[in-house]
């Protein structure tokens, strides 16, 4: 065998070997790499909440009685003043059939004292009348001295005492009068009749101008005092309820500035927190969680004419800021991981990835702030496998 043959064999052996090297060495892993970047970055908390009204106004009835129906609808507005409702006195109760016949004999008795009244009085009036024409036959004769004296004296007192009867009579007939007059309203309302068109109604006006935002009664009938009958309020003074997390609320405070979405319009609304109450309350969520909640509550900032539409218990999402910045050095969260209690990423470099420990800061959804251990223009791992180790060769899918 010559050289040059012994030289062709060795370097076929060669190449044989370094295909079959290049074959079984592993495959590049494919990942998805994201560019470290700087921009805007804010630390919010999200949660739901509904619209409500800091104040509102419940109209009831000042007295019991009969209500006569109520017009006004959700949604009307009203003016302070404005007669809302009406009330009248309530019906009598009906009475049994044994009190409406003494009733109807009080009644024909009363009739009949009346009756006998006014012969009084006509007998008194003709007793005066004799009295005083006596008088001044009498005081004629006095006048031409043909009487004494005392007989003019004794004409006198008699027209006095006719006088005085006749007063007593008049009395009488008006006592009467009153009598048979309760003795008929007693027989009018015997049945528990109202009292009909033309009695004595009360006004309740509006305490506030607003709109009507329920109606617990609208039809006619009898209504107990205090009883509630509508709830007026102020939508210009909505705001938004909140019940965050117990360990959410701590890091919200008075003037925190928030995000209203999700309401329904084409942008956010402004929002700034007014209120943390100090009582919390626990809640079960959906998965049986026992929760600890706070309410928090949001007035909206935003101009009115931008949430005309929104109205009291409508639900929103609402995303507090708890910190922002601008320039701001960050990654998703999703290319972070735990190693021996520190953050890790991989990260790329001529073809491969190396593992890095990274200190992470404010973090918001799905992107972290990153304190140091990256640079800007860095390419990491968004999604780190368990294929990946330090070293490892990658094929990057996308970017």
């Amino acid at each position: 065998m010559t050289t040059l043959r012994k030289i062709l064999i060795g370097l076929a052996a060669l190449a044989g070997l370094a295909v079959l090297v290049w074959a079984m060495r592993p495959a590049p892993v494919p990942v998805t790499a994201v560019s470290v970047e700087r921009g805007p970055l804010a630390e919010t908390v999200e949660e739901e909440g509904r619209t409500h009204l800091r104040d509102t106004y419940i109209v009831s009835a000042p007295i019991g009685g009969y209500l006569h129906r109520v017009v006004l609808e959700p949604g009307d507005r009203i003016a302070a003043g404005d007669t809302v409702f009406e009330l009248e006195p309530p019906p009598a109760p009906a009475l049994d059939a044994r009190t409406r016949e003494q009733a109807r004999e009080t009644l024909a008795a009363a009739q009949a004292r009346l009756e006998a009244a006014r012969a009084e009085r006509g007998n008194r009036e003709a007793d005066l009348a004799l009295a005083e024409s006596e008088l001044r036959r009498i005081r004629e004769l006095h006048e031409r001295s043909l009487v004494a004296e005392s007989e003019l004296e004794r004409a006198e007192s008699a027209a006095s005492r006719a006088r005085s009867a006749l007063a007593a009579a008049r009395a009488s007939v008006e006592a009467a009068g009153y009598e048979v007059a309760n003795a008929r309203a007693v027989l009018d309302i015997a049945e528990g009749e109202r009292s009909g068109e033309g009695g004595p109604l009360l006004s309740v006006a509006a305490p506030v101008g607003g709109v009507v935002l329920t109606r617990e009664r609208c039809c006619e009938g009898v209504i107990q005092a205090g009883a509630p009958v509508l709830e007026i309020g102020r939508l210009e003074e909505l705001e938004v309820r909140v019940d965050l997390l117990s360990m959410d609320a701590v890091r919200v405070a008075a003037g925190t500035r928030v995000m209203i979405e999700g309401w329904g319009g084409d942008a956010p609304l402004e929002g700034r927190v007014r209120r943390v109450e100090p009582a919390g309350f626990m809640r079960i969520s959906a998965l049986g969680v026992e929760e600890q909640r706070v309410p928090v509550l949001v007035e909206i900032s935003s101009p009115r004419e931008q949430w005309q539409e929104l109205g009291v218990g409508f639900r929103v999402e609402a995303r507090f800021v708890l910190w922002e910045g601008e320039e701001v050095l960050q990654i998703p969260t999703s290319a972070l991981f735990r190693v021996d209690n520190d953050w890790r990423v991989f990260v790329l470099e001529d073809g491969r990835v190396h593992l890095r420990s990274v200190e992470i800061g404010r973090r918001s959804g799905l992107h972290a702030q990153v304190v140091s251990g990256l640079e800007a223009g860095e390419r990491v791992v968004a999604h780190p496998g368990d294929q990946l180790a330090d070293g490892v060769r990658v094929s990057v899918e996308a970017e």
